[in-house]
């Protein structure tokens, strides 16, 4: 079972946490997320077990636990949808955007697009 653990201290490093977790049962994998540009801890990560029932026990033993002066949250991670990465950047995410374009002939307009704040998409075409 894949376990979402938030609210870590940003120093605790991933031995640790699997020092936490062990307590419960086997521990496959830890994973602490760490912010690519400044290369620190985000304060967050994923503790996967072999065992569900220990993975259980482990959610419930140590939820709401003080790590290092902090409550953490642990809980069952959900899966993540297909599709359902965030993405930056223009057009990226929910933020709509789209083709831009003109048109040579001044009967038909040219093609919409451009970034957009919201989920409405760029706007607006124009002709050439």
């Amino acid at each position: 079972m894949n376990i979402f653990v938030g609210s870590l201290p940003y120093s605790l490093q991933e031995a640790d946490l699997q020092e936490l977790f062990e307590a419960y049962g086997e521990v496959t994998t830890v994973k602490i997320i760490i912010d690519r540009e400044s290369g620190r801890s985000k304060g967050f990560g994923f503790v996967e077990m072999s065992d569900d029932e220990a993975a259980q026990k482990a959610i419930s033993g140590l939820n709401g636990s003080e790590v290092s002066g902090r409550s953490i949250a642990v809980s069952q991670a959900e899966d993540k949808k297909p599709g359902d990465r965030r993405s930056g950047g223009f057009g990226g995410g929910n933020r709509g955007g789209g083709g831009g374009g003109y048109s040579r002939d001044n009967n038909r307009g040219g093609g919409g697009g451009g970034y957009s704040k919201d989920s409405r998409g760029g706007g607006g075409g124009s002709r050439w």
